[in-house]
């Protein structure tokens, strides 16, 4: 195996494979990235049994066929210390890998192809296509209110839901819930629902670029597949029931906030700097055209906020932890933000005032 390459076209696909190889491993081969050249064209895969992600570039010099694994993260770290105008030869050599650039040359250790681990394919059994950013807007809009580490392992994960041309994000931690609708050039007619692991949601969301290029999903009994053209990222699912997030939708709410977003964000952290460290309570207080945020914690320190709304109705006393107010406030981009509201005990549905496709629900703390 042979290859030259400037540094500019492999340190991308390379950091991007790295990102899913895990520094501890059990076994000393998921240490190491597979590096493949098939015709002219070198592919990169980097795996953890979970997830795994190939990355390919063509290559403009000539080359010689062949496959090998070497230490991901030290041939990044060669990479990333070379200069950027570099030109690399790669070669392999005495089952050494060899990296030359200018007057510096590496040697590497490798482990056979061989021994590398792919995630094993099952039939798709779904295949649509959807512009990136719109993936990575639901990604976006709904991935922080994913759980971590919760003994519902089917929380730790994302919730995607495809159905006669709409795809839907849901995410929740059992305290709060992130939904976002995007359409989604799909004919399928019944629904179909798969979770994605955290990780595989937060490597995928790292791949998608802003831009209008499609991105082919294809959707198996045990594993997402995500095809860009330059990378294919497989991930395995949760195997696991989602809850039914439709019954945790608030309905009939009947007292409706709406205010400036900005302005109750800085509202809300301000407050937040006063509440609680370890609980993050703040209480609201709602009366006609105005709203009052007040936190204490245990050193008897209190601060509060009033800021001005669009409400009338009957007042209403209700706490939150603000952390998960500021989460939806920091995701949203709309001017305005509405609060649709019941009683103290009932959870609020945050969104944006006009043309929203997304829906949060925080519920509420005693205070």
């Amino acid at each position: 195996m042979k290859l030259t390459i400037s540094r500019e076209s492999l340190i991308k696909p390379l950091q991007l494979v790295a990102g899913v190889v895990e520094r501890r491993q059990t076994l000393p081969v998921l240490s190491n990235v597979l590096l493949v050249v098939e015709g002219d064209q070198l592919s990169l895969t980097g795996t953890d049994l979970e997830v795994e992600l190939v990355g390919r570039v063509q290559l403009e010099h000539p080359c010689e066929e062949g496959e090998i694994t070497v230490p991901a993260r030290k041939l990044m770290d060669i990479c990333k210390a070379l200069p950027d105008t570099a030109l690399i030869e790669l070669t392999l050599d005495d089952q050494k890998l060899v990296v030359k650039s200018g007057r510096s040359r590496f040697s590497l250790s490798t482990l056979p192809a061989t021994e590398f681990p792919s995630v094993e394919e099952s039939a798709d059994s779904l295949k649509f296509s959807i512009e990136q950013q719109k993936l990575r807007r639901l990604i976006d809009r709904t991935g922080f209110a994913m759980a971590q580490q919760d003994v519902r392992y089917y929380l730790n994960g994302l919730l995607l839901e495809i159905d006669n041309g709409s795809l839907r994000a849901v995410a929740t931690d059992g305290h709060r819930l992130a939904l976002c609708t995007v359409e989604a050039d799909s004919s399928v007619q019944d629904k179909h629902q798969v979770i994605v692991p955290r990780k595989g949601i937060m490597e995928l969301a790292r791949l998608l670029t802003d831009g209008a290029q499609a991105v082919t999903l294809s959707l198996g009994v045990n594993h997402i597949r995500a095809n860009t053209g330059a990378f294919t990222f497989t991930s395995k699912l949760v195997d696991g029931k989602f809850p039914d997030y439709d019954r945790v939708l608030p309905k009939g709410g009947d007292k409706i906030v709406v205010g400036d977003r900005q302005m109750l964000r800085q509202a809300f952290s301000r407050t937040a700097i006063l509440s609680n460290e370890k609980y993050r309570g703040i209480r609201l207080v709602l009366v006609d055209g105005s709203l009052t945020l007040t936190a204490n914690n245990p050193e008897q320190e209190e601060a509060q906020e009033e800021v001005s709304v669009n409400y009338q109705g009957d007042s209403l006393e209700i706490g939150f932890n603000v952390s998960y107010v500021l989460d939806v406030l920091s995701v949203l981009t709309g001017d305005n933000v509405k609060f649709t509201m019941a009683d103290p005990n009932s959870s609020a549905l945050l969104e944006e005032e006009e043309n929203s496709d997304s829906l949060y629900v925080v519920m509420p703390m005693r205070l």
